[in-house]
């Protein structure tokens, strides 16, 4: 399964992280199919530069974003779907 995620740049106590499309069994600073995205929360304001065509051509073909991700894409522009587990939680709320 492919899956959306942050791989950790930088150095010590300075992280930025590049937002990357990677198999899921792979380590979260390992191997990689493609880097589309940066953020570098240190900066201020924060960087957040994101491809938003190749994002949303990995959520077209079922990769799942991490939480951290998918709320930086929502946060660009890109077109993110909630959750499994956040759609499950507002319909056990709404009943």
């Amino acid at each position: 399964m492919i899956k959306l995620r942050l791989k950790r740049m930088g150095s010590k106590k300075r992280p930025s992280y590049r937002i990357v499309a990677a198999e899921s069994s792979s380590p979260r600073d390992g191997r990689f199919i493609e880097s589309f995205g940066i953020y570098d929360p240190i900066a201020e304001p924060s960087v957040l530069r994101v491809d938003l065509e190749r994002a949303n051509h990995w959520l077209s073909v079922g990769a799942q974003p991490s939480d951290t991700v998918r709320a930086l894409l929502k946060k660009a522009g890109a077109d993110v779907k909630p959750s499994k587990a956040a759609v499950a939680a507002a319909a056990s709320a709404a009943s």
